[in-house]
């Protein structure tokens, strides 16, 4: 197949129902309202190729400044696969990073593609399934992050994330069928949490705090307004012990893991305040 028989071109954000669907076929269980999000984030950042006028896979390359931007989303239709078309796609995402330390969350089993490509292996992350049985209530020292300087949150997840992702964050927090609460030490953010509605059940991300005591209390504040029985899905780094304790202690079940890796160094970042990854998609 040769290169003109693709095209690929930027999509618009009525395109992003393509790229949210072919993650749900991936079983990647995206957010039902994540799209407005991401497409805020950075309108130039997702990408998808056709042929013949019809789309056959796509990819995203979030820029969040100069520095950093994070590829997700990379998808290629099963029947299109072994053809070359994923490799023009991915080196069309690759070439608009400019200078950017890239960040991704990759199947395990492409980690060896990736590094061929540049990306350097910082640590496994694994996504984890809970079922809620029992009841829990809002805890002390927690409150809606709506009364919350968004200044402060912003300052709080700059511990936990490679730069400012003030445009990623301010429509995050108030996604359509999200909650998100954080809790107060000594008059100080300590932590925060987002739960927000998915295809199938909810999952939780980000889930940040300064100690595993305030990460539980952020859980269990976060799954007391979900109802009984749900699937509750929670991303943990797997270097973070601290986040290891809090899924053994309610016996969450393994169900996928990614690759963190990056074309750079690795962010100076406090690992050991991240008990829940924010998506795997936009990191």
């Amino acid at each position: 197949m040769s290169d003109t028989d693709l095209q690929i071109r930027t999509m618009k954000r009525i395109n992003l129902n393509f790229l949210i669907d072919q993650a749900a076929n991936e079983g990647w269980n995206p957010g039902l309202h994540d799209a407005d999000t991401f497409y805020q984030t950075d309108p130039e950042g997702f990408f998808v190729a056709e042929l013949e006028g019809k789309p056959v896979g796509c990819i995203s390359l979030v820029k969040y400044d100069i520095s950093f931007a994070f590829l997700g989303f990379f998808i290629v239709l099963a029947k299109y696969r072994e053809k070359g078309l994923g490799m023009q796609l991915w080196n069309h995402a690759i070439k608009n990073a400019g200078n950017c330390n890239i960040g991704l969350d990759g199947v395990v089993a492409q980690q060896e593609n990736y590094q061929k490509s540049g990306f350097k292996f910082a640590y496994n992350n694994r996504r984890y399934e809970f079922e809620k049985q029992t009841d829990y209530k809002i805890s002390n020292h927690v409150f809606s992050l709506e009364e919350i300087d968004f200044e402060e949150i912003l300052n709080y997840d700059l511990k936990c994330f490679p730069t400012r992702r003030r445009t990623f964050l301010k429509s995050w927090l108030r996604q359509t069928g999200s909650l998100a609460f954080g809790i107060k030490e000594n008059a100080k953010l300590a932590g925060f949490v987002v739960i927000r509605l998915c295809r199938v059940g909810y999952k939780i991300g980000p889930l940040f705090a300064d100690s595993i005591e305030q990460a539980e209390k952020l859980f269990q504040s976060a799954i007391s307004q979900i109802p009984k029985r749900e699937k509750i899905y929670l991303d943990i780094p797997e270097i973070n012990p601290e986040a290891v304790k809090l899924v053994q202690k309610y016996k969450m079940r393994k169900v996928f893991e990614t690759a963190r890796m990056y074309t750079g160094d690795f962010p100076k970042i406090e690992i050991n305040k991240i008990f829940g990854v924010t998506t795997f998609e936009l990191g």
